[in-house]
């Protein structure tokens, strides 16, 4: 398996494309004017608590304030507001937690009233990203994760990734973890820790100390709100939440990007430097691998699948619905069960990749192909929920109901990725799908004409002069590559009369072949 990380560099934002086998699975975009950022940690102000919702609405400096709900405070608020008040005073300047006494957990059935005051410093880190009309959502529990580790002060728990299933490696982790672990700090041991030596594990959290003792310098004297601790720029975060030792290849096209990748990796696996490559072709990098065409197919309304199978994903503003659809398949040979199920798992598959690429979160509901045989129906939720398991985003995914659908939570923590596809009407008004899509039609066409064995009388491809130029340009044109793949031979006739996106193909006879 292939999997590999591009990275497009613009004037103000930089592109991340992973690629599992050549196929787009992630596409993230990093904006530098993004001041919100998951993970950050903001020293803001309560504006006031509001008793009816148990939350109070805090100033982080984002033109709608922020939501802090009584659940999300953290039990050990106490103590952080104590701290908070100490340093931003001068009166403490040991970072470190081993000698500041702890105050008692806050009432996990607590009202806010109680325990948040109007006009009080506090410390707040983003969870979720402003998304349309709505603050970001904030949490006073606090946490800097790290490569192997995560880090959480005032706490003395350990915990481990519920993703490691033997026993003994999570006992090994946990009593590797309280050997090092400093007084005042909880651990929570991240999957990628699996298997990993003590010395590893060690620099890690003294990486996250040093973060920590950072950020807590920043907290003296500082303006209210203000950011006191940045998430890591995009290409590092990106690359510790996703990297392991199957990566075959990071291509870069920005010199500043690919040292401080070669740095970042460095660090955390030595042995990968060597796959970090800086890209100086002339053709863009993402068309060179082929991401730009991706992007065009799968980003649109309807989402094309392998053997003529298709989505329709729509969007409303409680939920998202996906529609999955056969097309025009006919397989003679199966029944018409065995043919659902086929498409359905195809479909479970590009659903698992639509929902990391596009980054869809709340509801999903997805309406499968009727399927009868119950067996059936549990195989396709089990191969849904395997697609998934990468998905880093929490999520649950419910049993097909009575009436075939399967319903999906997704955690959202960003605005969903969306990207025009379609363009301009060269032709006239509106809007026409990608024209770089018009190619893979015209194939698929002609894979079904010949498959359906319609093509005895030779076949003519009718189409605008631009594209039958471009079908017969170069060596092996598409036309030749066609023929070595199908033995039939395409006979290209342009026609002066067609708009650029029209093309019939006819026998020669003239009879259309659809």
């Amino acid at each position: 398996m292939n999997k590999e990380l591009i990275v497009r560099s613009g004037s103000s934002d930089v592109d991340f494309a992973l690629l599992k086998d050549g196929k787009l699975i992630e596409l993230h975009k990093e904006e530098n004017s993004s001041d919100f950022a998951v993970g950050d940690i903001m020293l803001a102000k309560v504006r006031k608590p509001v008793p009816g919702l148990n939350a109070a609405f805090v100033n982080v400096g984002y033109e709608k304030d922020a939501f802090l709900h009584y659940h999300d405070l953290g039990p050990q608020l106490s103590s952080l507001l104590k701290f908070i008040k100490r340093v931003s005073t001068g009166k403490l300047k040991d970072f470190s937690l081993k000698d500041f006494p702890f105050e008692e957990d806050i009432d996990k059935d607590g009202v806010i009233n109680d325990v948040i005051k109007a006009n009080q410093s506090i410390l707040v880190q983003i969870v979720k990203e402003p998304i349309s009309t709505k603050g970001p959502r904030i949490s006073s529990e606090l946490s800097i994760a790290g490569r192997y580790l995560v880090l959480v002060p005032f706490s003395n728990r350990i915990s481990v990734s519920q993703k490691i299933e033997d026993k003994d490696e999570k006992d090994r982790l946990k009593r590797l973890v309280q050997s090092i672990k400093p007084k005042g700090f909880g651990v929570i041991v991240r999957t990628v820790a699996e298997g990993k030596k003590v010395a590893e594990l060690d620099k890690d959290l003294q990486n996250l100390l040093n973060r920590w003792q950072a950020m807590c310098k920043k907290i003296y004297k500082a303006p209210q709100p203000s950011k006191v601790l940045s998430e890591m720029n995009r290409a590092a975060s990106i690359l510790r939440d996703v990297f392991n030792d199957t990566f075959t290849g990071i291509h870069v096209d920005d010199e500043t990007l690919y040292y401080q990748i070669k740095d970042y990796l460095s660090n955390i696996a030595p042995k990968k430097e060597s796959i970090v490559k800086m890209y100086n072709a002339p053709v863009p990098v993402f068309e060179k691998f082929g991401i730009e065409r991706q992007i065009k197919t799968s980003f649109g309304r309807t989402v094309s699948m392998s053997k003529g199978a298709y989505l329709v994903i729509e969007h409303t503003e409680a939920l998202h619905v996906i529609d999955v659809n056969s097309g025009n398949r006919s397989n003679k040979a199966k029944s018409q069960e065995e043919t659902a199920l086929e498409v359905n798992l195809i479909a479970a598959t590009e659903i698992a990749r639509q929902l990391r690429l596009r980054d869809m979160g709340g509801i999903i509901v997805v309406d499968f192909i009727d399927m009868s045989d119950a067996e059936n129906r549990r195989t396709l939720y089990n191969h849904l929920r395997e697609e998934m398991s990468d998905d880093r985003a929490k999520h649950k995914i419910l049993p097909p109901s009575k009436f075939g659908l399967i319903q999906i939570t997704r955690q959202r923590v960003r605005q969903e990725l969306t990207i025009k596809t379609r363009e301009d009407n060269p032709n006239a008004n509106g809007e026409v799908e990608a024209p770089i899509v018009l190619i893979d039609k015209i194939t698929f066409d002609l894979e079904r004409i010949i498959k359906n064995d319609k093509a005895k009388n030779g076949i003519i491809l009718n189409t605008h002069p631009f594209i039958a130029a471009y079908l017969t340009k170069g060596f092996p044109s598409i036309r030749s590559k066609w023929f070595l793949e199908h033995k039939k031979w395409v006979k290209i006739l342009p026609r002066d009369a067609y708009t650029y996106l029209e093309y019939r193909f006819k026998d020669k006879n003239g009879k259309i072949l659809k």
